[in-house]
């Protein structure tokens, strides 16, 4: 996507809204904006219907039932929802042991450390060089105290895709529940709950083309089937959940942007794994010095970790002006540590301050990637 010049490849960090999501939210602003929790009026009726439609909009698109869907402000939100409601409804019982990786957005990281401080046990599994799992890790620590297993579909620094399917099955063999953050993968691939066989999701509308400031919890099978304890009080919303005013017009959009990822998601995996492809490509054949971390695992087909030995990735970013990317996952760009995900797969400390993402998204146009490349190249050129 270029304005006036400049190029977006940081789309893991957050999407542009696209404007067919703008234009299916405005009414709600102005036109419909009754609250949903009223019902004895034709405003409120029409924002409960609105609601109720992008629930099994958003349904659809990761194969999961509308009452299995929980709205909140987002994939941080309901991570927590799932990792700490999880824990506080099951304190009294003997499971009191949660599973998850050293790579994990900090979402599902700092969750884990605060129940760790609670009192719970917090076992955090490596990876490999790739950024993999490895299922075996997982079978050697699960017992009959684990509670939760949550491990990211998709990691959001380097793109790796985790086995969630065989390990929500070990999981399960133990009777602990499995729950994966996906926001980095929903939209961008094929996400589906029982193929994955997970029993809580969270996703992000804004990380598929949606508003920021909304998202979803799956449950499977609802609260009746797995309990969970609000973390916010009130009014008793989204079934008594997540209390708060429902943000009619947010999650609308992010209705409208699950629709369109379903439709779209098969064409955008293709192009965009083609011009990833082509990006790695002529870039490894100009700077022979140049690493592709995760490179040999599965990954997301829009994601590019690049390590450039030699020179710092801040250094590298401001000569590019025009090219917007990111030096790891947004919610921790500007932090004086590396990334704990690069040092996790094995980085140095100084590689990892050598290290930049890029992430391709809907609106990336071959033009931009032959223009990004021979930037790059150009910079590079000039450091060595």
């Amino acid at each position: 996507m270029i304005h006036n010049n400049l190029i977006y490849l940081d789309y893991n960090a957050t999407t542009p809204c696209d404007q067919r999501v703008v234009e299916k939210m405005l009414p709600y602003f102005t036109q419909v904006y009754g609250n949903p929790a009223n019902g004895l009026h034709i405003q409120g009726r029409m924002a409960s219907d609105a609601v109720d439609e992008a629930r099994h909009q958003v349904a659809e698109c990761i194969g999961a039932y509308p009452g299995e869907i929980y709205f909140t402000s987002g994939a941080t939100e309901s991570n927590n929802i799932a990792i700490r409601g999880l824990a506080w409804q099951k304190k009294q019982n003997n499971r009191y042991r949660i599973i998850t990786s050293v790579i994990e957005h900090k979402a599902v990281l700092q969750p884990c450390k605060k129940l760790e401080e609670d009192g719970f046990e917090i076992t955090l599994i490596p990876v490999d060089s790739n950024g993999l799992v490895r299922v075996e890790d997982i079978k050697s620590v699960i017992d009959d105290r684990t509670l939760l297993i949550t491990v990211q579909t998709a990691n959001n620094e380097i793109g790796t895709l985790q086995p969630i399917s065989e390990i929500a099955e070990i999981a399960h063999q133990y009777g602990a529940l499995m729950h994966t953050d996906a926001a980095q993968a929903v939209g961008k691939i094929l996400v589906n709950v029982d193929d994955q066989g997970v029993d809580l999701l969270s996703m992000s509308a804004h990380k598929l083309y949606g508003p920021k400031g909304v998202g979803a919890l799956y449950i499977r099978g609802g609260t009746r089937n797995i309990p969970l304890e609000p973390l916010i009080l009130g009014g008793g919303q989204e079934k008594g959940l997540r209390s708060g005013t429902t943000n009619v017009p947010a999650i609308v959009g992010f209705g409208e942007a699950c629709q369109i990822a379903k439709e779209l998601v098969n064409d955008e995996l293709f192009r965009i794994t083609s011009l990833r492809d082509q990006f790695e490509q002529t870039l490894t054949k100009e700077i022979h010095s140049l690493r592709i971390n995760g490179k040999n695992a599965p990954r997301l087909p829009n994601t590019s970790s690049l390590t450039f030995p030699g020179i710092d990735a801040d250094a590298l970013l401001l000569n590019l002006p025009e090219v917007m990317m990111g030096t790891g996952s947004a919610c921790t760009s500007g932090a004086i540590e590396p990334s704990h995900v690069l040092q996790a797969i094995g980085l140095s400390r100084e590689d990892s301050f050598s290290t930049i993402r890029v992430s391709l998204g809907r609106f990336t146009t071959v033009d931009e990637i032959e223009l990004s490349i021979q930037e790059i190249i150009n910079v590079w050129m000039k450091h060595n």
